[in-house]
């Protein structure tokens, strides 16, 4: 068996050591930026929602901040002239 007497059991060991540091620090990185983007998404979230809510004082600012549900809307999707012409189907 003069083959196993040629392998190097320690650089194996150590290559093998460094890859599973390597691994988890990348999960520990996809971790850490999950919980970011999830708090910044609350954060974001949160004052929306702040901006959008009348005060109890019913003041006229915080009414003028609440969007009517009438008219045009700040998606670009209903920017969009409706079809003039239907095309048959072919």
């Amino acid at each position: 068996m003069p083959l196993f007497s040629q392998i190097h059991w320690r650089g194996i060991g150590a290559t093998v050591a460094v890859e599973l540091l390597a691994v988890f620090a990348l999960v520990l990185a996809f971790a850490v930026y999950v919980e970011w983007s999830s708090d910044t998404a609350v954060a974001e979230f949160m004052r929306v929602t702040e901006l959008s809510v009348p005060d109890a004082s019913g003041s006229a600012e915080a009414a003028a901040q609440i969007q009517s549900g009438k008219g045009r809307t700040g998606c670009p999707v209903g920017k969009r002239s409706l079809p003039t012409q239907l095309l048959p189907l072919p």
